[in-house]
């Protein structure tokens, strides 16, 4: 595991950024030539709940470098758990890890992530670089197409393995915007799709966070029988509200993050 929190969320960054074509040209759009450096406020990762690669073999990962255990937020039409983790330096990017309840799909779903899983060396988990390794099997077109029928998150983790979902802006360290509708107009007149799912910005103020984001990047992946173009990363926007002692609400919304997740969707 990583030693150096910076140089983990560097080869993360870079990871993502390999299969996000549109991570650069958003933080142009959002910071400009002359504006400070875009300050990340959480990533997100994706799993299986199987016991070799479950959520908290991925948070070990960040509890080694300081971070503490945050909420649990749990999302059944999805069949989805999630926690999030903090670090007491408030400059330390958030992490969301979320899991899907394998145990609650169909016996076709559970053999075909059982066997997924089962190509991962133990190892491998503990390794390094696990959290941007990518994928640890070969997996078949018509069996992300079978996935993708009973699960977007399911057949989106086969595809792409483990690595950054998503980063995040702050939108609160931004010079040049102030509000989430301002990001997404921009980005909407550079021609990029916002995910509208729950509206375009999800949250309010009330709730103390506002987020929103754009709709992944398709980008070609290599199946182990074709080359297809199927959606990759996204970028999200979070601007967070004082709570009643001053503090800016560091966790997530439920209902928020639920929608979020749709930013993957081959349908959309």
């Amino acid at each position: 595991m990583h030693s150096d929190r910076d140089t983990l969320f560097r080869k993360l960054w870079d990871n993502y950024r390999e299969v996000t074509p549109s991570a650069e040209e958003i933080h142009r759009l959002l910071g400009g030539t002359q504006g400070k450096e875009i300050i990340n406020d959480h990533i997100a990762l994706r799993t299986f709940n199987l016991e070799k690669v479950n959520l908290d073999k991925l948070a070990a990962h960040f509890l080694a470098l300081g971070y503490k255990e945050g909420q649990e937020y749990h999302f059944e039409a999805k069949k989805l758990y999630a926690k999030h983790y903090e670090h007491e330096d408030p400059t330390a990017p958030k992490v969301f890890i979320s899991e899907l309840l394998v145990e609650k799909f169909s016996p076709e779903l559970q053999a075909t992530v059982k066997d997924l899983v089962d190509k991962v060396d133990p190892q491998a988990v503990t390794a390094d670089n696990f959290l941007y390794s990518g994928t640890h099997w070969k997996v078949d077109y018509a069996t992300y197409k079978r996935l993708l029928a009973e699960s977007e998150y399911a057949a989106w983790v086969a595809a792409w393995g483990y690595r950054a979902n998503h980063f995040t802006v702050n939108v609160n360290q931004l010079e040049k915007f102030r509000t989430v509708e301002e990001i997404n107009q921009t980005l909407k007149d550079a021609g990029y799709t916002i995910n509208s799912s729950g509206g375009e910005v999800k949250g309010s103020p009330e709730a103390l966070l506002e987020q929103s984001s754009t709709m992944a990047d398709r980008v070609e992946v290599r199946f182990s029988d074709r080359t297809e173009v199927i959606p990759s990363c996204f970028y999200e926007f979070a601007r967070r509200y004082p709570k009643p002692d001053g503090q800016l609400y560091s966790g997530f919304v439920a209902a928020s993050a639920d929608k979020i997740f749709e930013s993957t969707d081959a349908g959309m």
